[in-house]
């Protein structure tokens, strides 16, 4: 989603800059509770400030996050790793927060489905990369199984038992709305948090969630032809399932720089060249930048301006198919904004010898300027 179109993430939560770690929680599971589909009849826009409050919070609940963002706003968390929220089911959200949601949601945790939640960071490569295939190390964070109690959620030694309230099934059923449009849910059991066990004493690490922020470092490869914001999937570098069986993935997106003199056009690269009015006239050869250096190419004298050189096989390979673009040198003829004595003595003794009228776009124009006139 581009920066721009996002608003402000104290504003989403409705608290000051000020606000404390337990005031932003707070904020944000009310604002859940607010906006959670189940309690909107399936209003759109409720769904999407859900999860607009989601992303807010995950921000500003991250020390380092909520620093940068403080600093530099939406454009300091460019290249950080994050949930794709707007893509994400509200229960994999809760999945996501499982610890502030537990008694009333069940945390999320019984999911509809085993795979984990989705990821998504980004990588900035320059033009030049795009030339050829790239790798580039990745560092992010994700929610992992718990070291200390291999994501069961109990100290170790605690006595596990199967959940009374929901007979080890994991979930529950309530009902929703009244009368004849009464409907039945499903939902994760809020006792064992959709886990079907209980047990006496919870993680001392994590709290009894069963997940704990962890880095990782990942190489990604990037192929040659990517187009700026494309995407590569890393398969099962997401976070687990709710059973361990299936990871989520990450979705790298790329990021390419701008190059000073080149403008990418698909395949093909343009270079704008500027060139003198002599030069155009009698033609010159001119050094002009390409992806992999400089390269000469042959102005032909009477060259107009906007008349194009094509260079072929300079551009970009083609994702798909490898075959290489052409770069395309535009010419812009620049005429001397500042002439010293002896240029004028030159210019005036060529104009003495140049006869306008004798080109024939310059005699077509002033034919016709002379019709006009003597039709008036």
């Amino acid at each position: 989603m581009p920066v721009a179109t996002k608003r402000d993430y104290y504003e989403v939560l409705g608290v000051e800059r000020s606000a404390s770690p337990d005031e932003i929680k707070r904020a944000y599971r009310k604002a859940a509770m607010q906006y959670h589909p189940d309690r909107s009849n399936g209003d759109p826009e409720s769904e999407v400030k859900f999860k607009e409050a989601a992303e807010a919070y995950e921000v500003l609940s991250n020390p380092e996050q909520r620093e940068r963002y403080d600093r530099y706003g939406h454009e300091g968390l460019s290249g950080t790793t994050a949930h794709d929220f707007s893509r994400m089911r509200p229960d994999d959200i809760f999945s996501v927060f499982g610890d502030i949601f537990g008694d009333m949601f069940g945390g999320g945790s019984a999911r509809r489905a085993a795979r984990g939640v989705d990821l998504q960071t980004e990588v900035v490569i320059s033009m030049a990369d795009v030339l050829d295939e790239t790798e580039r190390s990745i560092e992010f964070t994700r929610r992992d199984f718990c070291d200390r109690c291999a994501g069961k959620g109990a100290e170790p030694g605690s006595k596990v038992t199967t959940c009374d309230t929901c007979g080890g099934y994991g979930q529950v059923e309530r009902s929703s709305g009244g009368g004849f449009f009464t409907t039945r849910v499903v939902t994760a059991c809020p006792a064992c948090h959709g886990r079907g066990k209980s047990f006496t004493d919870k993680c001392h690490d994590c709290k009894g969630s069963g997940r704990m922020p962890k880095r990782r470092v990942v190489t990604v490869k990037i192929p040659p032809g990517i187009q700026d914001g494309q995407a590569i999937r890393l398969r099962g570098e997401g976070e687990p399932g709710a059973d361990g069986t299936s990871r989520g993935d990450l979705h790298c997106y790329v990021r390419v720089e701008s190059h000073p003199f080149l403008h990418r056009h698909g395949n093909d690269l343009i270079c704008v060249l500027p060139i003198s009015f002599t030069q155009a006239a009698l033609g010159a050869t001119i050094e002009v930048p390409t992806l992999r250096g400089k390269e000469e190419i042959e102005i032909p004298a009477g060259t107009q301006f906007g008349e194009v050189v094509r260079m072929r096989g300079k551009g970009l390979p083609d994702l798909r198919s490898g075959r290489p673009g052409d770069q395309l040198v535009e010419v812009r003829v620049e005429v001397p904004r500042k002439l010293n004595s002896k240029q004028r003595e030159l210019l005036r003794d060529f104009a003495e010898t140049e006869d306008a009228r004798v080109n024939p776009e310059s005699k077509g124009f002033f034919d016709k300027l002379k019709e006009f006139f003597e039709f008036e």
